[in-house]
């Protein structure tokens, strides 16, 4: 229970109660596949691979049918909840009323679970297969994992050769980057990395067309548009671990959406009020080849 409520007992110049400074919104939601699910496991995508088409050679041969490589990636509910109790005579101390500043700040913590489950996803392993059986770790090569030395001399922040490494990677994997959007999540270590790079800030480089730069924040660049977040993993190394990724290489699966209830608890002394919010959803990567690991130092 919230101790600290006496904090905002009314004073002469006490009139609203402020959220301190944090991340309110979901930052990656919009970035990554949404998907209603149910039970407590649920494959979101049926997955093909490739087949190749067949020459023919003579005439009135049997059909043979191709064989194709099918896949199911898994994802697991996870649920969360966050509650604070605020009791009566506290509350008629107060000159306004909390329960929507306190509503507020337990939406925003939920909001950060799910860019959590996100995070999580993009390397962590995976359950894939007909029954999620199967165990799909993220590749640690050449394939998906750009060099931390890459554009300078030993482990180095973000720059422009490790995105256009990155992205190399994307178009050699034959993803569709004309009909797929590339996210790239960074630090403000690496926002500070590029705004040093001359060819992200030079409109010299950028043809003019579209700016990446919008009031001093790096947006878009090479095709790749930027969320910030300081929520981004570390290694083993303490290198940020930095993911470049298409929309559809990544899945937030929602069981329940973020629940509110505020009522008043009877059984307890003095009535107090509750605020409680619940929510469930979980992440996972849907596929290796489109998520990219941009390791960076960060000083």
């Amino acid at each position: 229970m919230s101790d600290q409520i006496r904090t905002y007992y009314a004073q002469q110049y006490a009139s609203t109660i402020a959220l301190l400074s944090q991340q309110k919104t979901s930052r990656l939601s919009g970035a990554v596949r949404i998907e209603p699910l149910k039970g407590k496991a649920a494959s979101p995508v049926e997955q093909l691979g490739a087949t190749a088409a067949k020459k023919r050679t003579t005439r009135y041969a049997p059909i043979q049918p191709s064989s194709q490589p099918a896949d199911r990636p898994w994802v697991y509910p996870v649920d969360y909840d966050w509650d604070d109790m605020i009791d009566s005579a506290d509350k008629l101390r107060l000159l306004i009323d909390p329960q929507s500043a306190y509503v507020q700040n337990g939406t925003a913590a939920m909001n950060r679970a799910k860019d959590d489950e996100i995070i999580a996803a993009f390397f962590a392993d995976r359950q894939t297969g007909e029954n999620g059986t199967n165990v799909t770790i993220f590749p640690t090569g050449a394939t998906n994992v750009v060099p931390v030395a890459t554009g300078g001399t030993g482990a180095v922040g973000l720059n422009v050769a490790k995105l256009r490494a990155g992205k190399k990677l994307l178009m050699a994997a034959d993803i569709d980057l004309e009909s797929e959007e590339i996210y790239c999540a960074i630090t403000a270590s690496q926002h500070d990395n590029l705004l040093g790079e001359i060819q992200v800030i030079s409109a010299d480089f950028n043809g003019g067309d579209r700016p990446v730069l919008k009031d001093g924040k790096v947006e878009r660049f090479l095709g790749i548009n930027f969320i910030h977040s300081e929520r981004l993993l570390l290694n083993g190394s303490s290198q940020r671990r930095n993911p470049l990724w298409v929309k559809s290489g990544v899945c937030l699966g929602i069981w329940n959406e973020i629940e509110t209830d505020v009522s008043q608890r009877k059984d307890l002394e003095g009535h107090p009020w509750q605020v409680y919010l619940q929510g469930t959803f979980g992440g996972s990567r849907l596929e290796e080849k489109k998520v990219i690991e941009l390791p960076c130092a960060e000083s």
